[in-house]
């Protein structure tokens, strides 16, 4: 075990405790965590930075909100339903059709709206809730995937990470959804993620169920070599979260809608570790690069520019020469 240690140690790769101890209790301050932990606050906060986000059909934050839903959502077929304070994809009810009175899920199930109200009540009651307490929930736009990822994606919506250190990105992975994660995202409920080079764009091999996988289980199509669409409008908007929530070290989650383009889904604080395997690549070693960059910087009393910031981690962490399949 100890030999285990200390080449994982050798290869810069970040455990829980070391992201915990010397990340986020470092860089985050707890008073800054509700503008991560709500996605409702993060989305306000993000709307009036000027950032694209999935746009806010209603709030419910009661059980009168929810009689009054219906009017609301009149002449919508599609939405998604997720409770503000939810992690981890739990809660999210993605609606993509109607048939006559019932609702249609992303799996094809169809929903009374008796149990849509139910299952908002749920999300009140703050049983998806992360810490427990009475939550509200966001009921918003339906991202529609661009075409690139049609033949890497089993049904719903790929996002894609990036994790950024005060500011500077220093890893980054696409996570697709497959038949068993039932279209969500989340690797734990049994999506892939796949490898970002932070230069390019370019995908690498990937990620499921910690093993790392070349293929996409339900496509059986190589996940390595696509070229994301507007690579540098999502570095940018990732770095820029450092200012948007004074947070440190977070992991920012995007989406790409085939007609809207590149937007912001959440914020997270406390982002996995998974994303190394799908790098094949330690977190520890590049954060440790941009802390003594930071420090060299501090030395002198200069500080860089959001384009500044871009050039030096895509200039460190490049992959190296990679082409689009």
């Amino acid at each position: 075990m100890l030999k285990t240690w200390r080449a994982l140690r050798e290869r810069g790769v970040m455990g829980i405790n070391q992201r915990n101890g010397d990340y986020v209790l470092r860089y985050n301050r707890r008073a800054l965590f509700p503008l991560v932990d709500d996605k409702l606050l993060t989305k306000e906060r993000a709307i009036t930075a000027g950032l694209s986000v999935p746009e806010l059909y209603a709030m419910v934050d009661s059980e009168s909100a929810i009689a009054d839903l219906g009017a609301k959502l009149a002449g919508r077929k599609d939405f998604v339903i997720k409770p503000a304070q939810g992690a981890g994809g739990d809660g999210i009810l993605v609606i993509t059709d109607r048939f006559e009175d019932y609702y249609r899920t992303a799996s094809g199930r169809l929903l009374s709206a008796e149990e849509v109200d139910y299952h908002l009540s749920c999300i009140l009651s703050g049983i998806y809730s992360l810490a427990g307490g009475r939550d509200r929930a966001l009921v918003e736009y339906r991202v529609t995937p661009d075409a690139v990822f049609s033949a890497i994606s089993y049904e719903g919506v790929p996002d894609i990470r990036i994790i950024v250190l005060c500011g500077y990105p220093v890893m980054a992975m696409l996570r697709l959804p497959t038949r068993q994660s039932q279209g969500k995202a989340n690797l734990h409920q049994g999506a892939i993620g796949v490898g970002v080079d932070l230069a390019t764009g370019i995908t690498l091999d990937g990620t499921w169920h910690n093993r790392k996988i070349s293929r996409h289980p339900d496509t059986a199509n190589p996940v390595a070599g696509v070229q994301l669409p507007h690579w540098q409008q999502f570095m940018d908007i990732a770095a820029g979260c450092y200012e948007l929530t004074g947070l440190g070290y977070l992991g920012v989650d995007l989406v790409l809608d085939k007609d809207l383009g590149p937007m912001m889904l959440e914020l997270n604080a406390r982002p996995g570790l998974n994303i190394q395997i799908a790098n094949d690549s330690g977190l520890a070693k590049r954060c440790a690069l941009v802390e003594r960059h930071i420090d060299q910087l501090q030395a002198t009393g200069r500080s860089e520019t959001v384009e500044e910031r871009l050039a030096f981690s895509q200039q460190k962490f490049a992959t190296g020469p990679l082409v689009p399949a």
